[in-house]
């Protein structure tokens, strides 16, 4: 026999050999895993195929001589003989399409065990669990699953007394807005969805004074800012812009108005939740929508964010 050929035996023995082990000393074995047998079908299937297409060609290299029709281009002096596609290779790679075709459509990993799959069950099922077990709870008790939710999900940026390390990390939640997000919002409009889903709020160039029929200038954007930021409180000034710029949406009091604008003045829960489904981007940056929590504990964290602001009247 042609060593050549002595040779591939040996080389294919050698690598089934290496994977049989390989497997064989996993614990379980291949444990009737689909993926894992498919995985290892796949591995013999390349070391045969491997072996055989070296073999041949290798084989075909040492023996054949070039015959055939030469094509009339060639390139640098090099002709092409116009010979066919060889039959084996052909029938290897439609069969590896037909292959491959069938496990992404049957094979896998549709009728195929999946991690994220049993996940996201699991988690469906805590959450299940978790929203019947503590449906009824109140006051108090919200309060408290809210702050140890919140120690959780939100303290990383928000900060251990949640004021977003004041301000540079995060929104400080000890107050319902600051002068800095007060600013930006009027200058740049919101899309945050903080009332209902596509509500949003135009920037400075659809904000008019009702008393001077002009846009909102520089000044009575400071003046206005200050104002909301300090709780609705402080200069005459800031409290006539809000009469005439922001008032006929968020309420002379500034508490907001049902589909038409969210509160300003409070916190209150839809608010704080609407936030926590869709993410909100403001001055400090973008904070992303918090979609590992299920509703109760979106409802304990709005009872907690708005026990701190109750805590500092």
């Amino acid at each position: 026999m042609n060593k050549l050929y002595v040779w591939g035996i040996i080389i294919t023995a050698a690598m089934l050999g290496a994977t049989y082990a390989t497997v064989g000393y996993q614990k379980g074995g291949l444990n009737g895993d689909i993926v894992n047998m498919l995985a290892i079908a796949g591995a013999v299937a390349l070391v045969i195929i491997t072996v055989f297409v070296v073999i041949k060609y290798v084989r075909q290299m040492q023996t054949d001589t070039a015959t055939g029709e030469l094509a009339d281009e060639s390139w640098d002096n090099i002709g092409e003989y116009k010979n066919p596609v060889p039959m084996g290779w052909a029938i290897m790679f439609l069969g590896t399409m037909i292959w491959g075709m069938w496990y992404f459509t049957v094979g896998y990993p549709v009728n195929a065990f999946s991690q994220i799959g049993q996940y996201n069950e699991e988690v469906a099922e805590k959450d299940a669990k978790f929203e019947k077990k503590y449906a009824n709870i109140k006051g108090e008790e919200l309060v408290n699953m809210g702050e140890s939710v919140y120690l959780v999900e939100c303290v990383a940026c928000h900060g251990l007394n949640a004021d977003g390390n004041n301000e540079i990390d995060a929104a400080d939640l000890n107050r319902r807005i600051s002068a800095k997000s007060v600013k930006h919002v009027v200058e740049h409009g919101s899309q945050n969805n903080l009332l209902y889903q596509g509500s949003m709020m135009p920037d400075r160039n659809g904000l008019f004074n009702a008393a001077t029929g002009a846009l909102i200038t520089d000044a009575e954007i400071d003046a206005v800012a200050n104002y909301v930021g300090n709780g609705m409180k402080g200069s005459e000034e800031g409290a006539k812009v809000f009469a005439n710029v922001c008032a006929s949406c968020h309420g002379p009091d500034g508490k907001g108005m049902p589909q038409v604008a969210p509160d300003i003045a409070t916190w209150n829960e839809q608010l704080i939740v609407n936030v926590l489904d869709n993410g909100k981007k403001g001055a400090i940056g973008t904070m992303p929508a918090m979609t590992r929590m299920n509703a109760k504990q979106k409802e304990a964290i709005a009872a907690y964010v708005i026990s701190l602001s109750k805590e500092g009247e």
